[in-house]
């Protein structure tokens, strides 16, 4: 077998087999097969896609490039949930402890912030000792013993997976839909998870701009699901305004808690009680019906809506917050320092955005929030960057709201006065308020549901 009629098959629009991707992954990891020519397949792939059963088969051979978590059995399945990005997606740190606490085992393996995405591993180590990185023993016992667990990938896991990204980010082939399957798939399947629950984020302030781009993707994801004989349900939800209230690690963290704590002690900081605070009906909206579609294919209810009754009685009993708290523990974090920090920690510097005229906000642009966060130190412009965990923004209206002028839109958190002013330009322009606009309904965030059920 050659690679070079590997990549001439492949240039013409043939389907490679099992074996050949096995050779040319293979290969590639072993150094037998250059980096040119793999950047030759890659861009291949890219103009000329993959069949469903063919990204089945690379993302079996990249689950085998590396070892893969060994979870209890008796306390299957495992039912993960993975999102897209987005601006203020904090659904993770909410719905992974909300999943636990209706009887779901969790284990999830989370990323770090890049460009205007933010990253769970990121809001996780605002947490005070919280090790957002665990060993495959360690992540397991976690799961075992408190309902789920959260990590980054380690150096053993998909090893496959981190040398064809940083490949494909140098030959502009990031976009392509059947390597963003295997990518997601490979890691998701490898950590243990027998089922996966996939937000696939659509809009400005998302990696799929469009319906379209996103539906194609939520299809590959739950075709390739069901070529590895595993369910997958992908639901595609809007990200063009930012979710929730806060944009921010530390912010968001705080935020998540107020809502798993809510019914059982209000955080401090908040007078209005969490599930009350019209700014956060998304996040709980979206949060809600990605854990039910987890709890359904656990088969811990018999359907989305037994499955949506069961969820909210989790978040109301205080079962959540308590999970959520046992897992700080557990993962070496302080629940005491956590919570003293809520309401008051903050980055130095602030200053308040407000309207410049009456009317209605029809467009909070999620992109331009999320490059706002960029500028503060909530996210990357490279892997390398570091993060700050106090600095941020909290929105104080969202689209819909009728708003005077003089009325304070949001508030930004930062360490130092440039990163104040470029944030400050960049959140005002993300705002627009429309005199005549009227009463804007942006109604559900749920925009579609795809799903392969047995």
């Amino acid at each position: 077998m050659r690679a070079s009629e590997i990549l001439s098959h492949k240039r013409d629009g043939g389907t490679l087999s099992a074996e050949q991707l096995r050779f040319l992954i293979r290969g590639y990891l072993d150094g037998s097969i250059p980096e040119y020519q793999v950047s030759a397949w890659l861009m291949a792939v890219y103009f000329q896609g993959m069949t469903g059963k063919e990204t089945g088969e690379l993302t079996r051979e990249m689950i085998a490039s590396g070892d893969s978590i060994v979870l209890d059995r008796a306390a299957r399945p495992y039912i993960d949930k993975h999102s897209t990005g987005g601006v203020g997606d904090k659904v993770s740190l909410i719905l992974a402890p909300l999943a636990a606490a209706c009887g779901v085992s969790v284990p999830m393996m989370s990323g770090r912030a890049l460009g205007h995405t933010g990253g769970t591993l990121d809001k996780l180590d605002a947490i005070p000792g919280y090790r957002s990185v665990l060993d495959p023993e360690r992540f397991a016992a976690v799961v075992a013993e408190v309902g789920f667990a959260m990590t980054g990938q380690s150096e053993r896991i998909v090893p496959a997976d981190r040398k064809l990204y940083a490949l494909r980010d140098v030959t502009a082939t990031v976009e392509s839909i059947p390597l963003i399957t295997a990518s997601i798939l490979s890691k998701k399947f490898a950590e243990g998870a027998e089922a996966l629950v996939m937000d696939v984020k659509c809009g400005r302030g998302a990696f799929m701009k469009t319906p379209t781009d996103a539906r194609a993707l939520a299809e590959s994801l739950v075709r390739t699901g069901a070529s590895l004989e595993r369910n997958v349900v992908a639901v595609l939800t809007r990200m063009d305004e930012p979710l929730g209230a806060m944009v921010g690690n530390f912010l968001e963290v705080e935020e998540s808690c107020r809502v798993l704590a809510a019914p059982e002690r209000p955080v401090a900081g908040f007078e209005i009680p969490a599930l009350d605070d019209p700014r956060l009906a998304d996040l709980i909206e979206v949060t809600l019906h990605l854990t039910a579609w987890m709890i359904v294919l656990a088969g811990k209810a018999p359907d989305h809506n037994a499955a949506l009754s069961l969820a909210r009685e989790r978040l109301l009993d205080g079962s959540a917050y308590r999970a959520f708290c046992a897992n700080v523990e557990a993962q070496g974090g302080s629940v005491g320092e956590l919570e003293a920090g809520f309401g008051t920690r903050r980055a130095p510097l602030s200053e308040e955005i407000n309207a410049t005229a009456d009317g209605v906000i029809t467009e909070i642009d999620a992109y331009r929030m999320g490059m706002a966060g960029v500028d503060l130190g909530v996210g990357r412009n490279r892997a390398e960057d570091d993060v700050e965990p106090d600095v941020g923004i909290e929105l104080f209206a969202k689209c819909g709201e009728r708003v005077s002028a003089g009325t304070p839109l949001c508030r930004v958190y930062a360490v130092s006065e440039a990163a104040l002013r470029a944030a400050c330009e960049r959140a005002a322009q993300a705002y627009v308020i429309e005199q005549d606009g009227g009463v804007v309904s942006l109604g559900s965030r749920i925009i579609e549901e795809l799903h392969e059920l047995e």
